[in-house]
């Protein structure tokens, strides 16, 4: 068995610059042993890694590695099968369901659901209990999701714009149809962010249509388009950096790969091969300086399009968006039911389809 096979079996090619690469003669020492002129009847060689996609061809021919499993996230059920093999050795609180965990941790691996249970049991222990608790599985997630939680934020001014910010962002997203739900708005500091939205992934979306990726688009302008109603142009921070550039990259790709824009159904961009740097080291470009112009100005379209919607919806329900600061304020954090149940009890129904379409 051969773990991480990508160190070795790299795709041969020219890297930059020139030089002898002792990976090229390691690979063609282990192509020639797994599948030479001599015999090798009797074994069995195994390799497991996470980059299929850049393993050399000759590697992966009939008589090689000739079969592929490919060992995906744990679903639903999955997920529940592998943490009762991991609660076995701890005490859970009745209360407790391993079912609703499996139900909430979609896209986590075995590994992950072990260390969230082993991370209630720290806290369980720091906290004298006698069994873990709800309490203790909600801080394990958050810690397993978003890292270490930092120093809680102290009154001011700063903490009711990151308040506007975070719940920009989940109430857009829950006005939003083809949106995620909301799973909890917090601002409680963890790892780099001052604050968080987490939205819950459908289990078994494979494909993305063009109205979910727009209204990604939009939810994720929402936290600046909240700053800027509610504090104005000059007071917006840098607190949004991350969203932009999640934001730009969709649309891009909106235009570029999946040909959701004016330009038509086009794939204008492919990656580079360059498998030394890494092969997501940089796109290369299939056309002309006149169609980038328009590729800018489509994608420009599509956010500024999609920055006017959010800054609508927030400024058609400011009196929610109001409630929600104070309540997210006072108690800072906020779950996901009690947050669309204020949003529903506030708003009128939800945004339709027409609402996504971006003008042309």
């Amino acid at each position: 068995f051969i773990d991480e096979i990508d160190a070795v079996g790299r795709q041969r090619g020219a890297g930059i610059g020139g030089g002898n690469d002792e990976r090229e003669q390691t690979l063609n020492q282990l192509l020639t042993e797994m599948d030479g002129f001599e015999g090798n009847t009797g074994i069995i060689i195994i390799a497991a890694t996470n980059r299929p996609d850049v393993l050399d061809s000759a590697l992966l021919r009939p008589g090689r590695f000739d079969r592929q499993i490919t060992v995906d996230a744990p679903d639903i059920k999955g997920r529940l099968e592998i943490l009762q093999v991991h609660a076995k050795n701890k005490k859970l609180d009745p209360s407790v369901s391993l079912d609703a965990i499996a139900r909430r941790t979609p896209g986590f691996t075995g590994a992950d659901l072990a260390n969230l249970l082993n991370e209630a049991a720290i806290l369980t222990a720091r906290r004298r209990k006698e069994t873990i608790t709800i309490s203790e599985i909600d801080d394990a997630v958050d810690r397993v999701v978003a890292g270490m939680e930092g120093a809680a934020l102290v009154d001011s001014k700063n903490k009711r714009l990151i308040a506007y910010h975070e719940v920009g962002h989940a109430l857009v997203g829950t006005l939003i149809k083809d949106h995620d739900p909301v799973q909890k708005v917090t601002l409680i500091p963890r790892g780099q962010a001052l604050g968080l939205t987490w939205f819950t992934p459908n289990e078994e979306q494979g494909l993305i249509s063009r109205s979910q990726i727009l209204a990604r688009i939009i939810a994720a302008l929402g936290g600046r388009a909240a700053e800027e109603i509610v504090f104005g142009k000059a007071e917006v921070t840098t607190g949004a950096g991350n969203d932009l550039q999640q934001v730009t990259s969709m649309a891009r790709q909106m235009v570029t790969r999946f040909g959701m824009s004016d330009l038509g159904p086009l794939s204008l961009e492919s990656p580079n091969q360059e498998v030394f740097l890494g092969r997501d080291w940089g796109n290369k470009s299939e056309y002309s300086e006149e169609i980038a112009a328009k590729i800018d100005t489509q994608v420009r379209e599509i956010v500024n399009s999609g920055y006017i919607k959010a800054k609508e919806l927030l400024q058609e329900n400011r009196p929610v968006l109001e409630r929600l600061v104070d309540l997210l304020a006072e108690q800072e954090t906020i779950d996901g039911d009690l947050f669309r149940q204020i949003v529903e009890e506030n708003t009128q129904i939800q945004v339709t389809d027409q609402k996504l379409a971006v003008s042309r």
